[in-house]
C-alpha cells in the first residue's frame, strides 16, 4: 500500500495510537480527517497538528454517524482509506447480572457496530479508486480473551472475523483490508488496562511504526509485540493460551 498522497480517515484520531497514526501520515504526506467525542480533545489534537481536518462524531450513535459521513463524502470524495481506531474498554462483572451492562460507554456499538457500518458506507467510493485501503484496530485479547474484559475481548474477536471475512470479500479488488493487532499499550486514554506485566506493554509509538510498515510491505495482519505470541498461541494451542491469559 502507497503510504503516501492519501486521504486517510482515522476514527479515535484526536488522542492515543489514532493520534499517532495521524502525526505519521501527515509527516507523510498524507491529508488526514479525525473524528472523536470530546471537542476539547479534538482542538488539542489541531494545536499540535494544524494541517489535520477535526470533526466531532460520536460513531456510536447513528445519527451522528451518518451526519459525519455525509460530511466527509462532500467534502473529501476521494477519501480512499479508513482507519477504525476508536474503541472503549470496560471491566464486566458478569455475574452481577445485566445491570452491569449499563453504561453510556457502549462498547459494541462504539468497537464493532461502528466499524462495520463505517467500512460498509465508504465502499462505494473506495471502489472508485485507483487505490485504496481499511486498517481495523483489533486486539491481542481478540485471540486469547480477558475473562475481566468479555465485551471487549469479544468485539475484538468480531473484528478479526469481518476483517478476515472483507479481506476474502475484497480479494479481487483494489481495496486493500488490513488488522493491526497491538498488545496492552501502556500510554493511552483507553479504559481499564488489562495486563500489568512490563513485558507484555508497549508505547504507542511502537505501534504506529508497526503499523506503517505493515501497510508499506503488505502485511495484512500486524501483530505487535506480545500479541503476535498470542496470536500464533491460539492456533498451537487455543486452550493452554486462554488458561496463560488469564492465569
Amino acid at each position: 500500500m502507497n503510504t503516501k498522497g492519501n486521504i486517510i480517515l482515522i476514527t479515535g484520531g484526536a488522542t492515543g495510537l489514532g493520534f499517532a497514526l495521524a502525526e505519521r501520515l501527515v509527516a507523510l504526506g498524507n491529508e488526514v480527517i479525525i473524528c472523536g467525542r470530546r471537542q476539547d480533545r479534538l482542538d488539542a489534537a489541531k494545536q499540535r497538528l494544524p494541517s489535520v481536518h477535526c470533526r466531532r462524531c460520536d460513531i456510536s450513535n447513528a445519527e451522528s454517524r451518518n451526519e459525519f459521513c455525509s460530511w466527509v463524502e462532500a467534502m473529501f470524495p476521494n477519501v480512499n482509506m479508513l482507519i477504525n481506531n476508536a474503541g472503549i474498554q470496560r471491566k464486566v462483572d458478569l455475574t452481577a447480572g445485566t445491570g452491569a451492562l449499563i453504561d453510556d460507554d457502549n462498547e459494541i456499538d462504539i468497537n464493532l457496530k461502528a466499524q462495520i457500518y463505517l467500512a460498509e458506507r465508504f465502499m462505494p467510493l473506495f471502489l472508485k479508486r485507483k487505490e485504496a485501503a481499511i486498517l481495523n484496530v483489533s486486539s491481542g485479547l481478540g485471540f486469547v480473551p480477558m475473562a475481566a474484559f468479555p465485551v471487549y475481548s469479544a468485539t475484538k474477536a468480531a473484528i478479526h472475523s469481518f476483517t478476515t471475512s472483507l479481506r476474502f470479500q475484497l480479494r479481487e479488488s483494489q481495496v486493500k483490508v488490513f488488522e493491526l493487532i497491538p498488545p496492552t499499550i501502556y500510554d493511552t486514554e483507553l479504559k481499564g488496562k488489562p495486563i500489568e506485566k512490563a513485558e507484555w506493554n508497549v508505547p504507542v509509538a511502537e505501534v504506529a511504526d508497526a503499523a506503517i510498515r505493515g501497510l508499506e510491505r503488505n502485511s495484512y495482519e500486524i501483530a505487535v509485540g506480545m500479541a503476535k505470541g498470542w496470536v500464533d498461541g491460539t492456533n498451537a494451542d487455543r486452550e493452554q493460551a486462554f488458561k496463560n491469559m488469564n492465569h
